[in-house]
């Protein structure tokens, strides 16, 4: 049974072909049943959302080859139309490089009439998984867009587009230190390091004060790992295995205690932390369960 598409789907559609587009199909998705557009855009009108992580030039060359190998762009791209009559896609910059370096001038799209799609950048981006971080920086790019856009909105409404709270945290530290090792945090953030209930225009100070606080206890771990490298001690999860025996909710399921409370108590077992002490063997054990 056929249905009436809205007006503001046929202005869409309108707009799209204004600008140098084509739309080949209209129609209501076949989940919540809500109007999309199957489009071919302008390849020049194409652009990441500006808070998106950083292109992987290895993972644009390997879609060329299959671009070219198989000889058809297959997989569109998710995109919306800004006012100025740009399009952002939040899933397909890769795609959308690797058709522009092998010539494309347009390319196909899903079009999304919700802008907010645009922010949900880490659930609806598959063409290459994201490590640790790039999605604390995606995160921390889309927060302080969103704190400009909707500043006395809580953090906490926006806990699907961040996914983690504590990526928000962490991707403060990678932006202010390139070679930042954040891996080691992430099993004690993820149980104290929730979101926040403040207004946005306050939370990224709190934000940027834990940062700091992480930070100073990274300062502490450096001379431990530096004097258990001396002694031959050189596990790859070595970091993590530091902090494992400091944790003080390292096996708890149910944590009461306050993400300032477990970093005080984290900078006191570092503070008495006998680098010359520990065996080897002991770091090993907790090293393999960092890695697990």
């Amino acid at each position: 049974m056929s249905q009436e598409i809205p007006a503001e789907i046929r202005q869409l559609a309108q707009q799209v072909e204004a600008d140098g587009g084509v739309v080949w199909a209209i129609y209501p998705d076949p989940y919540g049943g809500r109007w999309q557009l199957l489009v071919e855009l302008p390849l020049d009108r194409v652009e990441p959302t500006p808070y998106q992580r950083d292109l992987s030039p290895h993972h644009v060359e390997r879609l060329k080859a299959v671009i070219r190998a198989i000889g058809r762009f297959i997989d569109p791209i998710v995109a919306i139309r800004t006012p100025d009559g740009r399009y952002w896609t939040p899933n397909g910059n890769h795609r959308r490089e690797a058709m522009f370096r092998l010539g494309a001038r347009r390319i196909t799209a899903i079009l999304i009439p919700d802008p907010a799609v645009a922010y949900h950048i880490l659930g609806l981006n598959t063409e290459k998984a994201h490590n640790l971080r790039e999605k604390a920086l995606e995160v921390l790019r889309m927060y302080r867009t969103l704190r400009e856009e909707h500043p006395e909105d809580p953090e906490r409404s926006f806990a699907f587009q961040f996914e983690e709270a504590h990526l928000i945290t962490l991707g403060i530290l990678y932006d202010r230190r390139e070679r930042f090792a954040g891996a080691g945090y992430v099993p004690i953030l993820r149980k104290v390091d929730g979101f926040l209930d403040m207004p946005l225009r306050e939370a990224l100070g709190e934000r940027e004060r834990r940062a700091q606080v992480i930070e100073a206890i990274d300062a502490m771990l450096e001379p431990i790992l530096e004097a258990l490298h001396e002694r031959g001690i050189r596990y790859p999860f070595l970091k993590q295995a530091v902090l494992s025996q400091v944790n003080p909710i390292r096996r708890k399921r149910i944590v009461t205690m306050s993400f300032d409370e477990v970093m005080t108590r984290i900078r006191e077992g570092l503070s008495r932390y006998n680098a010359e002490a520990v065996t080897a063997e002991e770091l090993a054990q907790v090293a393999a369960e960092a890695e697990e």
